[in-house]
């Protein structure tokens, strides 16, 4: 049978312990040290642009005819925030999802990891609400049952692609939440500190917060390797060395309210690569200093 052309596989589906091998090929030459910083964007083509950390949601490269392949490290988001807010509810299936992340995997590469479908426990998300332009349909759910169905999805999909790098995704709004949620996938026979990454959700909003650094904080104590989302550079600088990875869109975000890098013609640099990986330049820069001990005085 002809393969569907909407698949847009260039090359033989490769095996997937060939593809799983690869996978820790390519975490193995990630620095022993520090953190690794994603590039947040839509815009899926940069995979083949860039070597440079790349985060992306999966939906966006769904419907896409061909995919790339990708010249460096990237991970795959789910995209439940927009689900939960525009629906309530996930759509997807964890079967479709699967098979997302499989054609994902089998056509641009093997990704460092993919988010589980979560259910994040932010309020608006919880409730519903509006905040400028945004409307939240709310799931009107407990934070406890929030909780309960990101472990059962975490479990689900393992169990359908065990071959897979799909990472679970702790949630809550306080520590103790946290702290419940990660007892739930203790007694569901999932060791958290045996998972290459563990996602910290619902802390996009608070990172900065004294609250958000101790829920970031709590977490790390018990030895998990903590992946940051949606992360800006105040949250970072507080923090990011208790983080082996994060990711961050701040970089659209910072070139929408400046002028374009001289001799770009677009009206900003919102969408722009050379902005976006100058600006991760500069960040990581600032935490480099930032993050480094105290010099000895060396007094007379």
């Amino acid at each position: 049978m002809t393969q569907p052309s909407h698949l847009g596989r260039a090359h033989p589906k490769p095996h997937p312990h060939a593809l799983a091998r690869a996978g820790r090929r390519e975490l193995s030459t990630a620095p022993a040290t520090g953190m690794r910083f994603y590039l947040t964007t839509h815009k899926r083509h940069w995979v083949r642009l860039t070597d440079k950390p790349l985060f992306l949601k999966s939906e966006h490269f769904v419907n896409a005819v061909k995919l790339d392949q990708a010249q460096g490290p990237y991970a795959v988001d789910s995209g439940g925030f927009s689900e939960l807010q525009r629906k309530g509810r996930w759509t997807r299936t964890p079967r479709q999802y699967v098979d997302d992340l499989r054609r994902i995997w089998e056509c641009v590469g093997p990704y460092d990891w993919a988010a589980q479908q979560d259910w994040m426990c932010e309020d608006l998300i919880i409730h519903g609400g509006t905040v400028g332009t945004q409307h939240f349909v709310g799931t009107h759910l407990s934070v406890a049952e929030h909780q309960q169905r990101t472990v059962a999805n975490f479990l689900e999909l393992r169990s359908l692609a065990p071959e897979l790098r799909i990472i679970p995704v702790l949630q809550g709004r306080d520590v103790p939440d946290y702290e419940r949620c990660l007892e739930l996938y203790e007694k569901a026979g999932v060791d958290l500190r045996r998972e290459p990454t563990v996602e910290l959700g619902s802390v996009c909003r608070l990172q900065s917060t004294r609250k958000g650094a101790d829920i970031v904080a709590a977490m790390a104590t018990h030895g998990l390797k903590l992946h940051g989302f949606g992360f800006k550079t105040l949250g970072l600088e507080k923090v990011g060395h208790l983080l082996a990875s994060a990711d961050s869109a701040a970089w659209s975000y910072h070139a929408r309210r400046r002028p374009p890098i001289a001799g770009h013609t677009h009206k900003n640099c919102a969408n722009c690569l050379p902005y976006a990986l100058n600006w991760r330049t500069r960040v990581l820069g600032t935490l480099a200093v930032s993050h480094q001990p105290p010099q000895d005085g060396g007094g007379a």
